[in-house]
């Protein structure tokens, strides 16, 4: 879907004032949603999609599909299983939820139907990411009447049974661990799921999460009597091996964002000793362009670490880890959101479900040991047409890491020293 920059048009970076404008018009027709054409892209009115589904696209003001939508609608909107190379910002959500919710639609149960019995399951890696797809679902469904649930570790079990157990749903988007404690205790039931989507599968398998999955998709009808839709950022032997076991005739769409992922933001690689680092760190946070700022730290105790000795300087920041409840979590994302606290010390698992526009600056205290978190991380500025800046500290401890990276991306990256004064 439409992202202001060039690499994506995800679902998302939401219109909301459009979208509370269309939501009162009770009189709105596909005929309204009128897109001229423009060569080399499709537009989703082209599609044939379902007049509840495209009336929700066209109030958040989306027009024209992005790569990785363009090559796969046409597919799974068909019913085709799918295996999707693309990392987030390719507008990759948006193409499974448009998939899922046109067949929900075009395809209605007839008879009754029971409690606990999902038609379609999103599984993904972390709490962030399954509460952004989640949001988006709503979002894009919000004039066709399907429910959405939310199933993530961290939060009161008994909420999440009283939605499943309540009210008919339509999807359930969750994190696998949560996902088996519901099966295993008889609370969901995954027999009548017509469409799967696995997404992020390499950061399951890196997470430890696949032999959840397996069972989470043993769960669910045979491979031939249910779509299956697998992304992943990368295509390691092991991602197409799962793709294989869990796949019926899938088609294959490669998307490669890293080297556009990086047009909009100015990478610097600075070369200090380890013990430099938090004094440049919060020299550059104290600087009056520096907005809106993500730390990323390696491990747990990295970032509780910074975090420690960034409230002792007088920085106004919150924490984003695994160690921290969800309930925490949630608020200080919102805070953050919201322009409440100015900087965020995340690690790469926390900082997976951060999409937020106006982030001016990512700073990478650690290099990365994964060459793919750096993309991943520097894509968190730099959005929505916006010039952003990356700063990684290189120092003795993991220098060793940047010829990877470099690989990765293509290019060189310039190391020089801290700028004048901040080493002060």
């Amino acid at each position: 879907m439409v992202d202001c920059d060039p690499l994506s048009c995800s679902v998302e970076l939401f219109l909301l004032s459009k979208s509370k404008q269309t939501s009162g018009d009770t009189n709105w027709t596909p005929e309204q949603f009128v897109v001229a054409p423009e060569e080399g892209k499709t537009r989703f009115h082209d599609l044939d999609l379902h007049p509840t589904l495209l009336r929700g696209i066209e109030a958040l003001g989306f027009q024209y599909c992005s790569p990785i939508q363009a090559q796969i609608l046409p597919h799974t909107l068909q019913g085709y299983d799918a295996i999707g190379k693309a990392q987030t910002g390719t507008g990759k959500t948006a193409a499974f939820l448009i998939t899922l919710f046109n067949d929900m639609l075009s395809h209605p149960i007839e008879g009754e139907r029971f409690l606990a019995e999902p038609r379609a399951v999103v599984i993904a890696p972390t709490r962030e990411l399954v509460m952004q797809i989640a949001a988006d679902a709503a979002d894009l469904a919000q004039h066709t009447g399907l429910n959405t649930v939310t199933l993530i570790g961290g939060a009161d079990y008994q909420k999440q049974l009283h939605q499943v157990t309540s009210k008919v749903v339509d999807l359930i988007v969750a994190t696998p661990g949560r996902l088996i404690d519901f099966l295993q205790r008889r609370d969901l039931f995954l027999d009548n799921v017509e469409t799967l989507v696995l997404d992020e599968a390499d950061r399951m398998l890196d997470m430890g999460f696949i032999p959840q999955v397996k069972r989470i998709v043993r769960a669910t009808p045979q491979k031939k009597d249910r779509q299956t839709l697998l992304f992943s950022a990368t295509f390691t032997p092991d991602i197409l091996n799962l793709a294989q076991q869990w796949t019926f005739e899938p088609i294959t769409v490669e998307i490669e964002p890293e080297r556009v992922a990086t047009a909009s933001v100015d990478q610097q690689v600075w070369l200090c000793e380890s013990h430099e680092r938090m004094r440049v760190l919060v020299n550059v946070l104290r600087e009056p362009e520096t907005v809106s700022t993500i730390v990323f730290a390696n491990r747990r105790d990295q970032v509780r670490n910074v975090h420690e000795k960034l409230r002792k300087a007088g920085v106004s920041c919150g924490m984003l880890s695994g160690e921290i409840t969800q309930a925490k979590r949630t608020k200080t994302l919102a805070q953050f959101k919201e322009g409440k606290i100015a900087v965020l010390v995340a690690t790469d698992v926390a900082g997976r479900g951060i999409h937020v526009d106006g982030v001016s600056h990512v700073v990478n205290y650690n290099l990365p040991e994964d060459p793919e978190d750096y993309v991943h991380r520097i894509g968190r500025t730099g959005r929505a047409g916006a010039k952003g800046t990356s700063i990684s500290f290189a120092s003795e401890d993991d220098a060793f890491l940047l010829p990877d990276i470099e690989a990765l991306l293509g290019e060189k990256l310039k190391c020089t020293p801290p700028p004048e004064g901040l080493l002060d």
